[in-house]
């Protein structure tokens, strides 16, 4: 997808979802536009062609079916109580949270939907939080599947850019790495870098840095949306903050390794403030994948609340760290106690009900809009890419007797597993079910969980003793580390003008996506309320590129 290319009105600096939805908003103004792209074609849409396709939207059609009342003031308190932000650099992010809100209860569902996207009639109810009706997480569920996921997401605007190349507004160089934004006079005129060879690499896999040629090019604007760093250990550690402790040793990858943070330093070269990098956003349910793309690939277990979820060390974890419910809080836990992994134990019956993997290609039936295998979801056993890593994944030990997962748990362990404390968890855990009540608040989170038909119908199992034979065999996961998401980045204004160290706009430069924390350099505060990863990319990618359009 390319052709000769002339001085465009604005250049893109990456190809992910948030560039695709400036340039076509450019497009649709009317403007030509040029996407610079160090990967290979067929990484087009970046990470969000992998992603599970959740979005963030307030009170929809699919919310109020499912009985769901949401609003956006309950919506603004569970953003505004996850965000915490307590900053004088958190003046544009929270003008951006503020925006974006309006925007996921009101013309986003329509505008997605004038371009083809539809949903999964269950909402899902991710991030459900950490236990206070003013802090994190979301109080009703509000994470609507795409269906499609994430190519579902990605497809319209691809296909707008598709439109542009054949009528001669856009243009697409793939393989062209940017090195430096061109600042002249204070203002940004374009971007010079390296033409790299080409790679016939699949989509996410590692291609060559092999550099065959320079270029150099002009426009009236420059849009980075170059996503964060999470596919870079090294950045990742040195931007970990203390309050999560200290970084892991081991980590697996949530992103392919091309998502590495060269821009962010290449703009801020160039004049760019950035702001909140040590907020981040990883995941402790992360297993190894039996079929890697990139190094170090792992996989997000999206787990149902019903798993007993124990430290390294065999003990369990504090509530109200249930699965679901507090990714940092979570994290913040292992990493302050030195956990670099943790367990799931549960039973066939939990797995069969509450495990989802994360990402398009775990997901062939809502990828494919494939009804038949859709309706397998709803009937005996595991969806197969969960059976597939139960049976091949590298994490997994699935046992008759809990002598049997014991061994295999301590087969795994990379330090000592008091088998005692393990065995001791689980038989008190399942007393508590000799009654239909109780003071295990996990067990009363499940039975509440429940009254939501959703969770009931397809996400959580019903209430059961793991050591009933009836509901086996057991099952245990050793969980990983994660790395996923920057929510800090690029200071950005509501038009997504990059602003400098002063809080003046540089002329001519803008940025989206994960580049600027998805919007003035950290929209989401602290912490993340799920669905909005996405969202964010749609949202501050079509600020850029109507705010470019404008001026050009």
């Amino acid at each position: 997808m390319s052709r000769t290319p002339q001085q465009p009105d604005a250049i893109v600096v990456g190809a992910g979802l948030a560039g695709l939805v400036a340039a076509g908003e450019l497009l649709d103004a009317g403007k030509s536009v040029t996407i610079v792209e160090q990967e290979p074609a067929a990484s087009l849409g970046g990470q969000a062609w992998w992603s599970f396709g959740g979005l963030f939207l307030v009170d929809s059609p699919e919310q109020r079916r499912m009985g769901v009342h949401d609003s956006l003031a309950l919506a603004r308190q569970d953003w505004f109580g996850s965000a915490g932000f307590d900053r004088d650099e958190d003046h544009w992010p929270r003008r951006w949270a503020e925006a974006y809100l309006q925007f996921a209860a009101g013309e986003k569902r329509a505008w997605l939907h004038e371009k083809g996207v539809r949903f999964f009639p269950i909402v899902g109810w991710a991030e459900r939080g950490a236990g206070a009706a003013g802090g994190h997480g979301n109080s009703v569920p509000r994470f609507h599947i795409t269906w499609g996921t994430g190519p579902g997401v990605v497809a319209p605007f691809a296909a707008r850019l598709a439109d542009g190349v054949a009528t001669g507004l856009a243009t697409v160089l793939h393989r062209h790495r940017v090195d430096e934004l061109i600042v002249e006079d204070g203002r940004v005129t374009g971007v010079r870098g390296a033409v790299l060879a080409e790679d016939a690499a699949e989509r996410g896999a590692p291609s060559n840095r092999d550099q065959v040629g320079d270029f150099e090019l002009r426009a009236g604007a420059v849009i980075v949306t170059s996503g964060g760093i999470g596919g870079n250990h090294d950045l990742v550690r040195a931007a970990w903050p203390a309050r999560l402790g200290t970084p892991p040793a081991h980590m697996l990858s949530g992103v392919p390794a091309h998502v590495d943070g060269r821009m962010l330093g290449i703009a801020e070269k160039a004049g760019a403030h950035l702001i909140n990098g040590d907020r981040m956003w990883h995941y402790t349910e992360g297993i190894q994948n039996w079929d890697p793309v990139w190094p170090q690939h792992g996989i997000r277990i999206l787990p149902g609340p019903s798993s007993l979820w124990l430290d390294a060390s065999g003990d369990r974890l504090p509530s109200p760290l249930f699965p679901g419910f507090d990714t940092l809080g979570t994290l913040e836990h292992l990493r302050r106690i030195g956990s670099d992994y943790s367990w799931f134990v549960l039973t066939q019956k939990i797995i069969e009900k509450e495990f989802a993997l994360s990402g398009s290609e775990q997901n062939p039936d809502l990828t494919g809009k494939d009804l038949r295998l859709l309706a397998k979801r709803v009937s005996p056993g595991a969806p197969g890419p969960v059976e597939a890593f139960k049976e091949k994944g590298a994490d997994f030990v699935v046992a008759d007797t809990i002598d049997e997962l014991l061994a295999g748990m301590q087969a795994l362990s990379d330090v000592p597993l008091d088998s005692d404390l393990v065995a001791r968890h689980i038989r008190e855990r399942d007393r508590e079910l000799d009654n239909d009540f109780g003071k295990d608040l996990q067990l009363a989170a499940i039975r509440a969980a429940r009254v939501y038909r959703g969770d009931k119908l397809i996400r959580v199992a019903s209430p059961h003793k793991l050591l009933d034979p009836k509901a086996g065999p057991l099952i245990a996961v050793k969980l990983h580390i994660l790395t996923r998401k920057s929510l800090g980045g690029i200071e950005t204004d509501l038009d997504a003008r990059v602003l400098g160290a002063d809080g003046s706009p540089i002329p001519g430069l803008y940025a989206a996506g994960e580049a600027s924390g998805f919007g003035g350099g950290g929209v989401h505060g602290y912490r993340a309320l799920e669905g909005t990863f996405l969202g964010g990319c749609l949202f501050s990618g079509r600020q850029a590129g109507r705010a470019a359009a404008a001026t050009v």
